[in-house]
């Protein structure tokens, strides 16, 4: 005959076991998710869109745990990649395809910024390109984006690079404070300065009218990581595209988180003006596509520059077979 306390013995047992077993399941799933380590550009008034991937389920979804890490620009963070620091990051492919050209074997796997946008600001005194000859103007390091929109755009408006001074300095915030402060004429910034911008500093001209063609943001790898952890490459590209579907979808959310990541105050009007500006052109893609004539068109600037000595085969410097698989596992 079962007494009272059998069964209460019993019942004990039973929510013991059923809790060991959620402890083993919970155990075993935690030990799947693998760490992806990411490198991005320091957050700006974008960061929603660029961070939506660490939110929410997206990475966990593809078992995974995306770990970003910060760099003032792409170059440091193409460093990290190859010293082995990180398993991708994103940036201006121009740095993959300098990188290749002396040996290196960056990979581009897809680009999700199609749109650049940046722009030249400058001082008001400055009405048009050629009103920059003589002067200064902020850009970052050599192939970086803010380097090649300059010389590009100083080019469709038939002004020598020669015939102005392109100082590096830094990132963003750096180059806009730079403009503000007189130090430079001219600088290549984002867009989220726009609305906050002093009444003497105005756009010159937009990237996405003066270089069309502009690729702003791709995401890299490296041949040695896709050989060791293709899956998890195909994994990563998938949450990316998920997170991205869902931000450009999410108004509120995304601009609500980028403003607990820069830690904007009540009232910035950046987050919502970059996020709005971001969809009316379009500028987001989150099929990642490797658009060939984009790609080409940037390696022709490469080489006008003299950073590259000829033209590479993208079949060299970009692997579509991960995106393809992506697009499958995200079911896009």
């Amino acid at each position: 005959m079962t007494t009272a306390r059998g069964r209460h013995l019993g019942r004990y047992i039973g929510i013991a076991t059923l809790i060991a077993a959620a402890t083993v399941a919970f155990t075993a799933a935690a030990a799947q998710e693998k760490v992806w380590r990411h490198g991005l550009i320091k957050a700006k008034a974008d960061a929603g869109i660029f961070m939506m991937v660490t939110t929410r389920d997206f990475a966990k979804k593809q078992g995974l745990k995306i770990v970003t890490s910060e760099f003032r620009n792409d170059q440091l963070a193409l460093k990290a990649m190859i010293a082995g620091e990180l398993d991708s990051y994103e940036g201006g492919p121009g740095g993959a395809f300098s990188a290749d050209s002396k040996g290196a074997d960056a990979k581009i796997l897809g680009c999700h910024w199609i749109v650049v946008p940046h722009g030249i600001y400058a001082k008001d005194t400055i009405k048009t390109v050629a009103d920059l000859k003589g002067k200064q103007i902020a850009v970052s390091a050599p192939n970086s984006m803010p380097d090649m929109l300059a010389r590009a755009a100083l080019a469709k408006y038939g002004v020598p690079a020669k015939d102005v001074k392109l100082a590096a300095v830094g990132g963003d915030h750096d180059r806009y404070q730079a403009l503000v402060g007189g130090v430079v004429d001219a600088a290549v910034v984002s867009n989220e300065v726009e609305p906050v911008a002093p009444k003497n500093i105005h756009l010159l001209v937009a990237g996405r009218d003066a270089v069309p063609n502009f690729l702003r943001v791709c995401i890299m790898s490296n041949a040695k990581t896709l050989a060791a952890r293709g899956d998890d490459a195909v994994k990563f590209l998938a949450a990316e595209m998920g997170a991205l579907r869902y931000a450009l979808s999410h108004k509120a959310e995304t601009v609500a988180l980028t403003e607990k990541i820069i830690h904007s105050k009540p009232g910035d009007p950046r987050p919502a003006f970059v996020y709005d500006d971001a969809v009316k052109h379009h500028a987001v893609d989150p099929t990642l596509p490797l658009p060939a004539e984009k790609l080409n068109w940037l390696q022709g600037q490469l080489v006008k520059a003299g950073k590259l000595k000829a033209p590479l085969d993208l079949k060299i410097v970009t692997a579509p077979e991960y995106r393809a698989k992506a697009l499958k596992l995200s079911g896009s």
